[in-house]
């Protein structure tokens, strides 16, 4: 465990208890969150890489154009 979270984790354990358990949930929620999109990102690669793939010939055949930005 980093210092980082050690800390964060001691003064988390000086709140309330309601407090502590909705920081839990909070946290344990992220994670799952964060697991949820890796494994959406993996199982996407091949359709990412044959958009990617189609991006770059339409490119290369002058069928794209630069995008415009107003300004502010």
């Amino acid at each position: 465990m980093t210092q980082l979270l050690k800390q964060a984790f001691a003064e988390a354990s000086k709140l309330p208890e309601i407090e502590q358990n909705a920081f839990a949930q909070w946290m344990l929620s992220e994670i799952m969150a964060e697991k949820k999109w890796e494994k959406a990102f993996e199982e996407s690669q091949d359709v990412l890489e044959a958009l990617a793939d189609e991006a770059l010939a339409e490119h290369a055949l002058g069928k794209t154009k630069p995008l415009e930005f107003e300004k502010l």
